[in-house]
């Protein structure tokens, strides 16, 4: 039971007339009496609530940034008229609208309410309950009830490095003989032979063929296709920060994409590219234990996988066992591959992690790490105001001497480095993957 607003303005207003009663005692208890009694015959008027039956209908899928439309089905199978304040209750993070239902079904007759969802945040968004409130003819009390009606809506990542897609896919397809840039290096495949021109690496001539000929004649290399691309996330406590500004469009706090989410886009982005490319892409997700390992997924189906996959995936708060990662990438991974380490260029993190693990894991498997760099940094870097200001700079200027160290680091141990701000990090990684092919090396 509620008592509404009308219940208190009456009772307010029995009370004026006391100063000026005889009795002031037996005033107030007849008006709390009458009060009562109303607010019990009300009640009584009201519909019921615990009788009602509800089902939802609508969308389960939304991208980040979208809306999606769920529907409330109230069906009133009593024998009075329900006029109610119809609450569905989402997570804030879901940011419903309407928040409230005004609505009146009558006795045998169902009504179909809509509540449109523009969550701000990945993940699984789950209704929480339905609160109804059934007012009496006379508008001072309500029957009130709670009913749970299960829905989840998904929200997906928006992906919008796919803007970038185009234009990489022009790339690879010139690089793939749609306007032939062949290239000899290690790991490619024969294609044909032609006269050698200035410029031609000597090593490619083919002896037998320009004994044949009576001309000098090369070799020339087309990348190998069905490679092997391994993709792993880095979910650690790194992978929380907030970086950048948010894409247009985007729904996220003012500081920006989580790096998490920005390396998902990155993934996304290199995904699409190596699966038209026609390579096989395995997505691993670790931190201290794997958290998503997709693996032998048809190309088609590949992205919608991943946004699946990646949709309730969360930065965990500990430390990363780059250790481990290793371990899972050897075992699962046995020929050699492209392994893609999505992670941050953090040097307390990689001294102690990543870089003692790396040799065994380059020593099998080509190893390029991308990372996505805080635009504040190179601000805080420039600024020279004040005494403060200078502090900030020593500061960033260094954490960027650092960060160029272990990028130095990384490459004498013949490892690829992608470090690039937040919003440049999937164009560059899938360029870095173009170069490689282009280069013969994947």
């Amino acid at each position: 039971m509620a008592l509404t607003g009308r219940a208190a303005l009456l009772a307010a207003l029995c009370s004026l007339v006391v100063p000026f009663t005889p009795r002031p005692g037996l005033t107030v208890l007849g008006a709390w009496l009458l009060l009562a009694v109303l607010v019990a015959v009300d009640l009584a008027a009201a519909g019921a609530v615990r009788v009602l039956r509800f089902r939802r209908d609508g969308e389960r899928l939304v991208r980040l940034g979208g809306t999606v439309a769920v529907g409330l089905v109230v069906e009133n199978p009593g024998r009075r008229r329900v006029r109610a304040v119809i609450r569905d209750a989402w997570p804030p993070s879901a940011r419903p609208s309407p928040r409230a239902h005004r609505v009146t079904v009558p006795a045998g007759e169902r009504r179909r309410l809509v509540t449109v969802l523009a969550p701000v945040r990945r993940g699984d968004r789950e209704a929480v309950a339905v609160t109804v409130r059934s007012f009496g003819p006379l508008g001072l009390a309500a029957r009130q009830g709670t009913h749970l009606v299960p829905w989840t809506v998904r929200v997906l990542p928006p992906f919008h490095s796919r803007r970038h897609l185009p234009s990489r896919l022009a790339r690879l397809r010139e690089l793939e003989g749609g306007n032939p840039v062949l290239v000899r290096g290690q790991g490619t495949e024969f294609d044909s032979l032609r006269e050698y021109v200035v410029g031609d690496d000597v090593r490619s001539i083919d002896w037998r063929a320009t004994a044949r000929r009576g001309d000098v004649v090369v070799r020339t290399w087309r990348p190998e296709r069905d490679r092997r691309v391994v993709i792993v996330l880095d979910t650690g406590r790194t992978s929380a920060g907030r970086l950048g500004v948010n894409p247009a469009g985007a729904a996220a706090g003012p500081s920006g994409w989580p790096r998490l989410d920005w390396s998902m886009d990155a993934a996304l982005l290199l995904a699409a590219l190596a699966a038209r490319a026609g390579d096989r892409v395995d997505v691993l997700a670790y931190d201290r234990a794997a958290r998503i390992w997709l693996s032998g997924v048809a190309r088609t189906e590949l992205l919608s996988a991943m946004v699946n996959a990646f949709a309730p995936l969360e930065p965990e708060l500990v430390e990363t066992d780059f250790a481990g990662m290793a371990a899972t990438v050897l075992a699962r991974a046995k020929r050699r591959c492209l392994v893609v380490l999505l992670t941050d260029l953090n040097a307390a993190a990689l001294e102690e992690g990543l870089l003692p693990v790396l040799p065994s894991l380059s020593a099998r498997h080509l190893v390029l790490v991308a990372a996505a760099r805080d635009s504040r940094v190179a601000d805080l870097a420039a600024r020279r105001g004040d005494a403060e200001s200078v502090y900030d700079a020593a500061a960033a200027e260094r954490h960027i001497g650092e960060r160029r160290a272990v990028t130095a680091r990384l490459r004498r141990l013949g490892v690829e480095v992608v470090d690039a701000l937040p919003e440049d990090l999937a164009p560059a990684l899938a360029d870095a993957y173009i170069a490689l092919k282009a280069a013969g090396r994947l």
